[in-house]
């Protein structure tokens, strides 16, 4: 169960992010709202799967799997470009988190 918050987190953290882009600059009401409760949903689901789960490792898969969404969703949406630099960035990212894993878990005592 809090992976499931984990991935309900990371949701709405990504929605928020996207929706701070197409909020431009917090001056349309719609993404704007979205934004703050897009950011204050994903906190409340962050803070119920860390009751169980070690915030380091958790906090990297949040903030990786949140930053591989907005890049992806920046693609898909607002037709940002890819770059090889971008990919490879990704990549260490991910690789990153599997070596955090490994090395602490992500599970409490």
């Amino acid at each position: 169960m809090p992976y499931v918050l984990l991935a309900f987190a990371i949701a709405f953290e990504v929605t928020a992010t996207l929706a701070m882009r197409a909020s431009e600059g917090m001056s349309r009401l719609g993404p704007s709202v979205l934004v703050v409760a897009g950011y204050l949903i994903s906190f409340v689901f962050m803070a119920k799967a860390l009751t169980s789960l070690n915030v380091g490792p958790v906090y990297a898969i949040w903030s990786a799997l949140g930053t591989i969404g907005a890049f992806a969703g920046g693609v898909l949406l607002f037709d940002e470009q890819i770059k090889p630099q971008t990919i490879a960035g990704a990549v260490i990212i991910v690789l990153g988190v599997i070596v955090m894993n490994l090395g602490g878990g992500v599970s409490r005592g």
